[in-house]
Order: structure tokens, then C-alpha cells, then sequence
């Protein structure tokens, strides 16, 4: 396949699914080889991989729950066997948990930062581990949130974790630099099963109506800009966040 990203191997996290699954389309539709992981919908998996092989896309799909260490040490090496190697790391893989902070359970937070920032760490850190004993190379894509900037009442969890990514993010670009280019991309909200129009509280409704572009994304427009990071135009940048998010925070 021709394309920019022709001979590129990368791997989606979470990417069964809304953001992740057209990231995994974008990436493949320039030229990639992807594998993607997904936890708990082999049917939506199955659909998406078949998807990816109709456009003549090498892909495969992984079970793993990135917030347990083995699983994420098998994802990476799975991807790693499947594809001949890692060029590009997509940390999309994420939950939301909308509750009053006071009736937030330690299980309820555990679980979100699990999955969220736990989840990026480890298959960035194994994902990196591979890269450096290569010889260095390689680009590194987490997703974050407008809400790690904005915070929002009844998401402290939530709000934590995409921070915690924005940090992250910066220490390994810093860590890493020159060989591996580490971003993050921080949408706003997304039509998505998790953060569309059709789930959206009463008071998120509201506080959206506030966008400057006056309406959520699309995950095709987050895709975009991952793609973008992946490609052979972004070898100056590193350690940005890149709102992509209608307006809603302006850095």
C-alpha cells in the first residue's frame, strides 16, 4: 500500500471503538500496518479489523486490559511479533466515570486511573523499552482531554488522568529526546458512545453549548491529527498537547 505512512507498524490502544477505531482507519488509510488492542468487544473488534483488511490494511486485533501490567507486556510484544516491530504508539485506551465527588469510591477512581493513566504508562513504557533497545526511532501519541485544562465538577478522576497524561507526556518527550518524539492529543468532546451528544448530562450539554465552533467533534478530526503526528511532516515537534477541541480551551 502507498501513502504516507507506507511500512509504518503501529499499534492503537483501545481501538475497537470510536477514537481509537478511526485512528486505527486513518493510520491504515495512509499506508500503515496496524494492530489495535481492545478489552471486552471481540464483536466490535472483529468489525473493525474486517473493516481495515476491505481497505487492503495488514491489521490485527488484541485482547488486553491495559491496566493490568502482563496484559499491556503481551499487547506491546503481540504487536511487536505481528507486525515485525513498532513505529508508532497510539495510548487511547480510556474510561469515563462521571460522579459527585464525595460519593467516589476508592474502587471507582482506581478503576479510572487504571485504565486511563495507568494504562498509558505501561504500554508507553514497554512500547518505549523496544524502541531504545532498537536503536532509538519512533513516535509516541497519547490521547488526553480538553478536561485535563477546563477540570469539570462530578469527573475528578477523569480530570486527573488526562493531566496525568499531559504530564507524562512532557517527561518522556524530554526523556526521550531527539530519538523518540513523544505528543498527546487532547480532543474536546466527541460524538462517541462514551462522550457523545446522546450520554451527555443535562449540565455537560450545557457547558458545551459554550464551544466557540458551536458543536462536538468527530472522531475523524482527532484522527486526523494523530495521523498527522505519525507522518513524515512532524519530525520538529514534541511534547505538545494539540487541542483539538472546537475552541473550547485555547493554549
Amino acid at each position: 500500500m502507498s501513502g504516507s505512512l507506507a511500512g509504518v507498524r503501529a499499534l492503537v490502544t483501545g481501538g475497537s471503538r470510536g477514537i481509537g477505531r478511526a485512528i486505527a482507519m486513518a493510520l491504515a488509510d495512509d499506508g500503515a500496518r496496524v494492530a489495535f488492542g481492545y478489552h471486552g468487544s471481540r464483536e466490535e473488534a472483529e468489525a473493525t479489523r474486517d473493516e481495515l483488511w476491505t481497505r487492503d490494511a495488514a491489521a490485527a486485533a488484541i485482547e488486553a486490559d491495559v491496566s493490568r501490567e502482563d496484559e499491556c507486556k503481551a499487547l506491546v510484544t503481540g504487536a511487536i511479533d505481528v507486525l515485525g516491530g513498532l513505529d508508532v504508539v497510539v495510548n487511547n485506551a480510556g474510561i469515563l466515570h462521571e460522579q459527585p465527588l464525595l460519593d467516589t469510591e476508592v474502587a471507582d477512581f482506581d478503576r479510572v486511573i487504571g485504565v486511563n493513566l495507568r494504562g498509558t504508562f505501561l504500554v508507553g513504557r514497554e512500547s518505549i523499552r523496544w524502541m531504545v533497545e532498537q536503536g532509538g526511532g519512533g513516535r509516541i501519541i497519547n490521547i488526553a482531554s480538553d478536561l485535563a485544562y477546563l477540570g469539570r465538577a462530578r469527573n475528578t478522576a477523569y480530570c486527573a488522568s488526562k493531566a496525568g497524561i499531559g504530564a507524562m507526556t512532557r517527561t518522556w518527550a524530554l526523556e526521550f529526546a531527539p530519538d523518540i518524539l513523544v505528543n498527546a492529543v487532547g480532543p474536546g468532546p466527541v460524538d462517541t458512545d462514551m462522550l457523545g451528544a446522546d450520554v451527555m448530562s443535562d449540565e455537560q450539554r450545557a457547558q458545551e453549548s459554550d464551544i466557540p465552533l458551536r458543536r462536538i467533534g468527530r472522531p475523524d478530526e482527532i484522527a486526523a491529527v494523530a495521523a498527522f503526528l505519525a507522518g513524515p511532516k512532524a519530525t520538529f515537534i514534541t511534547g505538545q498537547t494539540f487541542g483539538v477541541n472546537g475552541g473550547s480551551v485555547m493554549y
